[in-house]
């Protein structure tokens, strides 16, 4: 399994979340087992391998994170959806958009356009076309705008940050 279906599943399980009264570690506690990948995976390729120690301590970290972390992430969201009301927000970009804005905040590893390009592809796999470029852009304006703890990262042409200041170097003659 890759880190990319990992994040996948992590989408799918904090978008469930919100149709259940369940905490994170209960969902988790009851989607990551042998038998229900052994179920799904006939019939979503997704399931098809069950994720590895490291992958479900990825995923794990991912929804409980959102969970923990959901209000600050939902005003970002808010703020950045503009001209967008938050409660008509498709429920699945929002999931999508919470997963990759706790990654960029929380998950130094994660490097800022890697996130975005894997929040834009999964909405280009479950929504309409245009709503890729409204997540793009949401999470183009969150990187520039909000300081992050980390740098941020953009050479694959997702959005267009600010150019970091070069140092310049005197050299000795």
């Amino acid at each position: 399994m890759t880190r990319s279906n990992a994040r996948e599943l992590a989408v799918h399980l904090v978008f469930q979340q919100g149709f259940q009264d369940k905490t994170a570690a209960e969902l988790l506690d009851e989607a990551l087992k042998r038998p229900v990948f052994e179920t799904l995976g006939g019939e979503e390729p997704l399931y098809a391998e069950f994720p590895n120690v490291d992958q479900r301590g990825y995923i794990e970290t991912l929804v409980k994170g959102v969970e923990d972390r959901r209000e600050e992430l939902d005003g970002y969201i808010s703020r950045y959806a503009i001209g967008w009301n938050f409660n008509r927000l498709p429920r699945l970009v929002v999931s999508i958009l919470r997963v990759c804005m706790y990654e960029i905040l929380y998950m130094a590893d994660v490097p800022n356009a890697a996130a975005i390009n894997e929040a834009v592809e999964l909405t280009k796999r479950y929504e309409e076309p245009e709503l890729s470029a409204f997540v793009n852009g949401i999470l183009g304006s969150f990187v520039r705008s909000e300081p992050v703890p980390r740098p941020t990262t953009a050479t694959d042409g997702l959005f267009d940050p600010e150019p970091e200041p070069v140092a310049q170097v005197e050299s000795e003659e």
